[in-house]
């Protein structure tokens, strides 16, 4: 048995183009809508979806993590469920998120700071900001 290859970054362009599409949790139920991301403030790469959640994206807007999407045919997948997701942190897609909410937001996924994105921010200094309104 072989390891399959790692999947790429998601580009910001992609990112950039899911507006609008529908969003899936991994049982495959609708949860919301893309609203847009947020990009890292150092590298520029797509670091967290946010997704408005509800029926016709009416509801609250919460951050994804980036990596564990996948998008194509006017869906974006995300490899969380439903549950987790609607319980995430709120986020305001016009402010930027400094150090401290990212670390939050990436624990209430279940990432410690030795992983993904809080790893990604763990060592930058207290009450930076890292991710900008992409």
């Amino acid at each position: 048995m072989t390891d399959s290859p790692p999947a790429a970054p998601v580009s910001l362009e992609d990112a950039r183009g899911w507006r609008g599409y529908g969003v899936d949790e991994i049982g495959g139920s609708n949860i919301g809508q893309v609203h847009g991301c947020f990009v890292d403030a150092e590298r520029g790469q797509p670091s967290w979806l946010i997704a408005r959640l509800g029926r016709f994206g009416a509801g609250t807007l919460v951050a994804i993590p980036i990596a564990a999407c996948a998008g194509g045919a006017g869906r974006v997948w995300v490899g969380h469920e439903r549950e987790r997701i609607r319980s995430a942190p709120v986020v305001d897609p016009t402010r930027p998120l400094l150090r401290e909410h990212e670390l939050a937001i990436g624990g209430h996924y279940g990432a410690s700071e030795a992983v993904g994105r809080p790893a990604e921010v763990a060592g930058r200094a207290e009450g930076t900001v890292t991710s900008q309104p992409g």
